[in-house]
């Protein structure tokens, strides 16, 4: 009998990624069909996930024999992510005004979740028709004839509508924590592979008290999916490859795994379109086991296709306008995409005769690699002194970025990006320790690789290594904080402490034996240790002082909740929303149209005669019309003081801040008000 502590990590930390796949492959079609209900769900879904949990872990390997491992990292592991989901819980945002992208994933949610379709109708026919003073476009959502689509890939809003149907508003605001404690468990799951279990709870640790993690997990963001998703795809391909299978071999476990491996890889492109570029090092990789005959690669390659094919029907079919505003840079990503699969089948038809060349006989080669390695990290290092960004490519954003640099004294350069101080941004989340660990381990992983050691590590680190010198080279992100840092918790920051720990547990091995092949005394004995205990504290010190610092100790928009079901109570059964207000209109129409459930329309230029015209329409209708705007005196004088406005919805809240040049701490205020005037059709004067 296989040791069972070590069975039971190995399994756990793979069904974060097996469930929500399976739930993933169920739930899209529904939406496809229009059939996203909590009955289709419980009757399809819940039936996929219970068989997909059942079955797939039971495919894992065990570990082997000479890794036998103890109670005490498993059960860490365990207090750890439910410790992490505690506390994100209790510190869960409630982001319903849309402001930036976490509002904008909860208004996708409520939709979907309450209706089962998109796109969304106008139902201009229940306002005022083709009336041109009116709009329904919005921020996040855009109209294409007379239908809305909403913003982003529809993965994150289809597992969050699960939290949505059990829980309202807010079982959907508190999924997200749970999905970040469930990235952590899988980030563990990876590490006790890659290093070992004893170092699982040290890395897991590490990513739970570092503030994107948590920032994320607060938030309806869809980084917390991507995150399980990825590397939870990393995890079942470690297993799937544990058994060397031929090509020509019968179809066994490891082909079944590595099936499962390529459809969770696939799926992320179906939670974030950036996911492609992500992905292509995998593209790679199957050439590689293409050449070396082994029996995983086709299997691994059939589940990517079919994982990919649902984010690019997802983005093509229901993001469109959402792609079309990325296309300045999605478009070159294609390209870059489909050439990277021409070399792939080019030099997999090269090698597929004469096999892969033999790096490790180039005695310069593993030392070069390392080198290198270490001169790319020192280049980023030394980034901002000589080679500064500057070109957002957007008005807005430039001057959203001066502001912010006004309020911290800096330079007003409106244009500069920042990217160069992205990997400053990694040090300010793990400390610049982590950061010299990660990159001492990652070039003695690529100079073993180069060796051909440590082969389990291949995939892992051509997908990291690529990812996070994508990714520090470009964040392609407003570089305002902790904003920015979105860009780094999916795989970047998991990267870098993954890379350390390595280098830790390597460091600490290297130690023990020195210590054991001399005569030492019993303090010396005792530097494996003392190094272990004090590089750990290292590690883990600059992450919980920036937390502590940063966002602990407040929720975000705290009371939008209560107040959106205020507002939402209010309205009239047959209301019909008019916002007059422009500043407001992009904000709170998905609001009020998402979940309130309520025809909601914006008047371009809210002028006596417009609003009469347009409330006129609404009465010839049968409905009652109301007026919607951010200040009482807007209304008043719209109605010429009629009917008296009404404010059910308003709140004072703490919001995150934004800085550019050091971590974030303290918080701004978040106010927020919506006024309402009803006027039945009994009044209408026609």
């Amino acid at each position: 009998m296989r040791p069972l502590p070590g069975r039971l990590l190995a399994r756990v930390t793979a069904l974060p990624a097996i469930a929500l796949s399976a739930w993933l492959l169920v739930a899209f079609p529904l939406l496809v069909l229009g059939q996203f209900t909590p009955l289709t769900g419980l009757v399809l879904g819940l039936p996929a996930v219970v068989a997909a949990c059942a079955l797939v872990p039971r495919l894992l390997p065990d570990p082997p024999d000479e890794e036998e491992v103890p109670w005490w990292p498993v059960v860490a592991v365990l207090l750890i992510t439910v410790a992490f989901a505690a506390v994100q819980i209790a510190y869960h945002a409630e982001a319903l005004v849309i402001r930036r992208d976490p509002a904008s994933y909860a208004m996708y949610t409520a939709w979907i979740a309450e209706n089962g379709f998109l796109p969304i109708p106008t139902q201009a026919e229940l306002i005022a028709g083709d009336d041109p003073a009116l709009s329904y476009q919005s921020l996040a959502h855009y109209q294409r004839d007379d239908v809305i689509w909403p913003q982003f890939m529809a993965g994150a809003p289809l597992v969050l509508s699960v939290g949505y149907w059990l829980g309202g508003l807010d079982g959907m605001l508190v999924a997200t924590p749970v999905l970040g404690a469930l990235g952590v468990l899988t980030f563990a799951g990876l590490t006790a592979r890659l290093v070992g279990a004893r170092w699982a709870p040290l890395a897991a640790l590490i990513l739970a008290v570092c503030l994107p993690q948590q920032w994320v997990s607060r938030f309806t963001y869809s980084e917390p999916l991507a995150q399980i998703l990825l590397l939870g795809g990393m995890v079942i391909a470690y297993d799937a490859l544990a058994s060397r299978r031929a090509l020509t071999d019968r179809w066994r476990a490891p082909q079944a795994l590595a099936l499962v491996a390529g459809l969770v890889f696939g799926l992320g492109v179906l939670v974030r379109i950036d996911a492609i570029r992500d992905l292509l090092p995998v593209v790679g990789f199957v050439g590689l086991l293409l050449v070396a005959r082994r029996g995983q690669a086709l299997p691994l390659l059939a589940g990517l296709c079919v994982g990919v094919a649902y984010g690019l029907i997802a983005g093509y079919g229901y993001s469109l306008p959402y792609l079309e505003y990325l296309s300045d840079s999605l478009n070159p990503l294609l390209l870059i995409s489909a050439a990277v699969i021409g070399a792939t089948v080019a030099l997999t038809a090269a090698l597929w005769r004469f096999g892969l060349p033999h790096t490790e006989r180039v005695r310069w080669l593993p030392n070069a690699m390392a080198l290198a390695a270490l001169l790319v990290m020192v280049g980023f290092a030394v980034r901002p002194l000589l080679w500064p960004d500057y070109g957002h490519g957007s008005d807005f954003t430039d001057q959203w970025v001066a502001s912010v640099q006004e309020i911290e004294g800096l330079p007003i350069e409106g244009s500069r990006t920042y990217y160069d101080m992205s990997l400053y941004w990694v040090g300010w989340y793990v400390g610049l320790g982590a950061v010299l660990f990660a990159s001492l381990g990652v070039a003695l992983v690529l100079r073993r690789l180069t060796q051909r050691r440590d082969l389990q590590w291949l995939l892992p680190a051509m997908l990291l290594v690529w990812t996070v010198t994508t990714t520090l080279l470009r964040p392609a992100i407003t570089p305002d904080h902790p904003w920015a840092s979105r860009r780094l918790i999916v795989l970047v920051i998991p990267a870098f402490v993954l890379f350390a720990v390595w280098f830790l547990a390597w460091l600490t091995r290297y130690c023990e034996n020195s210590v054991r092949h001399s005569r030492t005394t019993s303090m010396v004995r005792s530097l494996p240790a003392v190094v272990a205990a004090g590089a750990a504290v290292a590690l883990l010190g600059p992450g919980v002082v920036t937390s502590a610092w940063g966002i602990m100790g407040y929720r975000q928009d705290v009371g939008t909740v209560a107040a959106t079901e205020e507002l939402c109570a209010s309205l009239p059964p047959d209301a019909s929303v008019v916002v007059v207000d422009s500043g407001m209109a992009g904000n709170y129409m998905p609001l009020l149209r998402n979940v309130c459930g309520v025809p909601t329309a914006a008047l371009d230029e809210a002028s006596p005669e417009a609003v009469d015209r347009v409330v006129h329409a609404v009465h010839q209708r049968g409905r009652d019309a109301v007026l919607a705007a951010s200040h009482w005196e807007q209304l008043d004088e719209l109605t010429d003081s009629e009917v008296e406005p009404e404010r059910h919805f308003h709140v004072v809240a703490q919001m995150d801040p934004s800085t550019l040049m050091e971590p974030p701490t303290g918080h701004w205020t978040f106010n927020g008000s919506v006024w309402t005037a009803v006027l039945p059709a009994t009044n209408d004067p026609a």
